[in-house]
């Protein structure tokens, strides 16, 4: 029979770790995207990762699952953003 563990309100989240782990990945998609983009656009995208960034910082305490969400939204903007500078700015490789 398994024991039981009772609730603790002081313990660690491991959601904020999962999710700045996420944003980690993440900024390598936006670093790497000098590849395709201009300088104004990997510019761009770098300042949209810093306050999605801030934003997860900021969530940490008092929303640390909201965190997850985070770098999942910074990858759909990095991908919607590198797709109409393709196809509509002439981004490439």
């Amino acid at each position: 029979m398994a024991k039981y563990r009772p609730y603790n309100p002081n313990a660690t989240s491991p959601w904020p770790f999962v999710g700045m782990a996420g944003m980690a990945a993440v900024f390598f998609l936006y670093a790497a995207s000098w590849l395709v983009a201009p300088w104004w656009g990997v510019a761009g995208l770098l300042a949209l990762w810093l306050v999605l960034f801030v934003q997860a910082c900021r969530w940490w305490t008092p929303r640390p699952t909201w965190v997850l969400a985070v770098p999942v939204v910074a990858g759909v903007a990095w991908f919607v953003v590198i797709l109409a500078g393709a196809v509509w700015g002439g981004w490439g490789a």
